[in-house]
């Protein structure tokens, strides 16, 4: 049996296919949407009937599913064409739908429990539907899609990965638990995390394009502060492995671990769990409940307290009581030296070592004037418990500018709210019992760091009178507990040389991650290491490679975005403490949110991939269906006649400027309005007004808007006379007492009853047509004011209505273009299929056995593309012979 390629499953192709189907010939009918229908499918009524438009076509869509010789490929592009009459060979790309077409009931229990809710392409954007759905009612296949676009920017910059836009989702529809379970499946302790993390993922969220990030820090904290979920049961059946620190990176490998059977002692040198987050972060950010409350949640695992390696067991005994590998996460907690005389005095106390002291041994009794010498978060830190210690003044000296700082804005302005006075380009010299002596400094070129050099200025020297000062220029390691004879390699930065990827250090069996080896960085980089280290201990034990092949799909940028009907929205702010009572004590100061606020907050969310990943669906889909790891497929064809029927597009007309589309809420265009008063369409059959949901009273149709138009597109659309008739006759129907009103260049009107469908509309229906083209349209409250030049009368009018709908151009889809390029096919200037001679062979086009039926072809309405077709089919005969 012969075969033959069909491109476009619109109506055209759909009776191509028929018509070649019922010759004998095996056709593959390949449409690029999820659904075969095209056009046709979102029309309400076809002129000049009024025939329910779904009612013709769908019969003939269900012939072509159920035709023996008919292959439906939806979801499908053409990706190669070689070859040439009777033997072409075709390659085409079967997108993932991530769900499977032998098993997919079209039940809809997935769609329910969708949280991601986009605009609906098929009703032109008029309505929502869910990232998972089906094309339209309809649809054939009545198969469901999910529409994956990548991954949301926040995921991407978060370096633990966790799944963001899938939390907040659920949040939005206040699926909490749900929520909290995505969260956890990446981070041990959400609740702390959403306390002291540093945001990567706020500062490159798309929302704040439009006016402010989405809070997802608050919101993680929410769900992980008020819900709760079941520890999960372990069964520890597997190696021992050890485990050196119980900070961020040290939990998260443990946690993971334990999870997958293995026995994890971690081993802790300080009286309490949880690194830095246990022992020196305050208690006004992180209280000590909140982090000793998600360490007990973790199951698993045995972290034994005051625990000092080197001291109390080696790492040598470590392996010999049994441990398999070892995970070195020690962090960074020895604080820097200023390197400057009088830095051992009584009143100089380091930043870590004095937030470890209020911590864990109690309070400081601080009075008068504390310095506070630094510019990142523990100098921010430091500052912030020295005034809620009774110092009358607080002070922080930085020897870059504001700019350069590099602590957390939001914790600067915090600190500056508490009346914590912050210096720039000022450096310590000296310290002495009752003051200090600074230079200030002047930037230069940029270091390292890629922060300009502050450079000293000379003859700037000052003394102050100080009480009391606290450096905090930042922390290294403490490797005292690694012996020589290990012959682990050290850098010369006093950090341990571990691969960047797996973890693994020179020796095998132990492995090192977090600051430790990368020098103080964040809580959620050391999340993100725990979780690769954890991996890597389980494939080192399980004799598998190392390596980490992990490719993730594109980030979606804010210009890949539909923003349509987005509204302006700022962030809506967590409760917090007020400077003037917070400062009296070390209460935390961030309450958090409120249910209501939440998902106030979370509904704010562009839903930037799409599909959030969050697997609703797969726990409602009965007969399995759904495969979110679903591939690509390609596929190989050998075809001895090739038929183009890719349809049209309406033209973009936000460029014409004068007619308000865009910027007037109730000027919209002729399929909009064609969706608005389908009874299937997102307003159920209801006319309704963009502007209030409304009923309008007075509608006017405006013509050729983009055709027939030298600056945009010359040639005449073919099918808007009878379509604005149609739709002011259908909006008479809905309404009786609707005005409708069609302002036109000149009524084409030439097919079968078309001229007695227009004088119906203007006696039965009281249509009015006016011979105008409108030159503009202003406001008025809403209502569109049109401004336009009777043809007849020569008079320039103005006319207020309700709603305008305007009849845009159609133009080729965009497929020509690409089809084009791989075809070697020759298009006319307007992007049309050319054909060689337009009336003797008027569906042929410049490469023998290729055809073209349909809009892609000329402009043309349904009963001129379903001839055309029929038509082709012949065509098709014609060569097989």
């Amino acid at each position: 049996m012969d075969n033959v390629l069909v491109i476009g499953g619109g109506i055209a192709g759909i009776q191509a296919s028929i018509d070649i189907a019922n010759m004998g010939f095996k056709v593959y009918l390949v449409e690029k949407s999820p659904s075969i229908g095209g056009r046709m499918a979102q029309l309400d009524k076809t002129f000049p009937t009024n025939d329910c438009s779904i009612c013709i076509l769908a019969p003939k869509m269900i012939e072509c599913s159920q035709h023996k010789n008919i292959t439906l490929l939806t979801y499908s592009e053409i990706t190669k064409v070689i070859g040439s009459v009777g033997n072409f060979n075709i390659t085409i790309l079967n997108k993932q739908r991530y769900v499977d077409n032998s098993k997919c009931n079209g039940c809809n229990k997935c769609s329910e429990v969708c949280p991601v809710e986009l605009p609906n392409e098929f009703d032109m954007e008029l309505g929502n539907r869910k990232a998972i759905y089906k094309y339209f009612p309809q649809a054939i296949p009545n198969v469901y899609v999910i529409d994956k676009k990548g991954i949301s920017p926040c995921r991407g910059a978060c370096p633990a990965g966790i799944n963001v836009q899938g939390y907040v989702a659920l949040i939005a529809k206040g699926k909490f638990n749900e929520a909290l379970a995505i969260i956890k499946e990446t981070i041990p302790f959400p609740s702390t995390i959403g306390r002291i993390c540093t945001r990567p993922c706020e500062s490159i969220c798309n929302r704040k394009e439009i006016d402010e990030p989405i809070n997802i820090c608050g919101l993680k904290r929410f769900v992980a502060d008020y819900y709760d979920l079941p520890s999960p049961t372990i069964e520890k059946s597997k190696e021992k492995i050890a485990i050196i620190g119980s900070g961020p990176a040290g939990l998260t490998a443990g946690e993971r671990l334990a999870k997958q059977g293995y026995r994890v002692t971690i081993f802790e040198s300080l009286p309490v769990a949880g690194g830095m987050l246990g022992a020196v972060i305050p208690e006004y950010r992180l209280p000590k409940q909140v982090i000793q409350k998600e360490i007990d949640s973790i199951t698993g695992i045995e972290i034994k307290l005051n625990t000092t390696i080197g001291k109390d067991i080696t790492i040598s005994e470590l392996f010999n009581a049994g441990f398999k590998a070892l995970f070195i996460a020690t962090g960074a907690h020895k604080d820097l030296k200023l390197n400057i005389k009088g830095e051992t005095l009584p009143n100089v106390m380091p930043a870590v070592a004095f937030l470890k002291h209020i911590k864990l041994q109690g309070k400081i009794k601080l009075k008068g004037i504390v310095v506070v010498i630094g510019g990142g978060n523990s100098a921010i830190d430091a500052a912030r418990s020295a005034i809620r210690l009774g110092a009358k003044e607080v002070r922080i000296y930085y020897r870059r500018t504001k700019a350069e700082m590099p602590a957390l804005k939001w914790e600067i302005g915090a600190a500056e709210k508490e009346g914590i006075k912050i210096y720039y380009l000022i450096a310590p010299i000296e310290i002495t019992r009752d003051s200090i002596k600074s230079i200030r400094m002047e930037l230069g070129e940029p270091d390292t760091s890629g922060r300009r050099r502050p450079i000293p200025i000379k003859g700037s020297e000052f003394s102050e009178r100080v009480d009391f000062i606290i450096p905090a220029i930042g922390q290294s390691t403490d490797l005292s507990f690694i012996p020589n004879t290990l012959g682990l390699k050290i850098s010369p930065q006093n950090t341990i040389i571990a691969d960047a990827e797996t973890g693994m250090t020179n020796i095998p069996g132990i492995f090192a991650g977090g600051d430790v080896v990368t020098g103080p960085s964040t809580a959620i980089e050391a999340v993100a290491c725990g979780k690769k280290v954890a991996l890597s201990i389980h494939k080192y034990l399980n004799n598998e490679p190392l390596t980490l092949d992990i490719q993730l799909p594109k980030v979606i940028s804010y210009q890949e975005l539909d923003i349509k009907g987005i509204q302006n929205e700022n962030s809506y702010p967590c409760i917090s403490i007020a400077p003037s009572k917070r400062i009296k004590n070390f209460k935390e100061v961030e309450l958090g949110y409120d249910t209501d606020t939440a998902m106030k907050e979370a509904n704010r969310c562009l839903q930037c991939a799409g599909c959030c990943d969050c697997r609703e669906c797969e726990k409602v889909c009965e007969p399995k269906a759904i495969n979110h790891d679903m591939k690509e497929q390609y596929i190989e064809l050998n075809v001895r006649a090739i038929v183009l029927a890719t349809g049209f597009e309406p033209a973009d007309i936000s460029s014409i400027k004068e007619y308000g589309y865009g910027t007037i809420k109730n000027v919209i265009t002729a399929l909009e309005y064609e969706r608005m008063i389908s009874a299937s369409g997102p307003t159920n059959g209801k006319i309704k007004m963009p502007s209030d949901g409304k009923r309008p009273k007075r509608i006017a149709f405006i013509q050729c808007v983009g055709s027939r138009d030298e600056s945009h597109k010359p040639y005449c659309s073919a099918v808007c006379c009878m379509h604005a008739t149609k739709e002011a006759i259908l909006s008479n129907e809905h309404y009786p007492d609707i005005e409708t009103f069609i302002f036109y260049t000149d009524l084409r009107a030439t097919g079968k009853r078309f001229q007695e469908y227009i004088e119906r509309a203007k006696k039965e229906y009281k249509v009015k047509y006016i011979r105008s083209k409108p030159g503009k349209i202003t406001e008025l409250k809403d209502n569109p004011i049109i401004w336009y030049e009777d043809t007849i009368t020569q008079k320039v009018n103005q006319m207020e209505v309700d709603m305008v709908v305007i009849a845009q151009a159609l133009i080729p889809s965009e497929s020509n273009k690409k089809i084009a390029e791989l075809m070697g096919i020759k298009l006319d200037e307007y992007g049309f299929i050319d054909s060689p001679d337009k009336l003797y062979l008027p569906v042929d086009t410049s490469i023998q056995g290729i055809f073209a039926c349909g809009y892609c072809q000329s402009p043309q309405d349904i009963p001129d593309s379903v001839i055309q077709a029929s038509a082709v089919a012949a065509k098709v005969a014609e060569i097989s012979k």
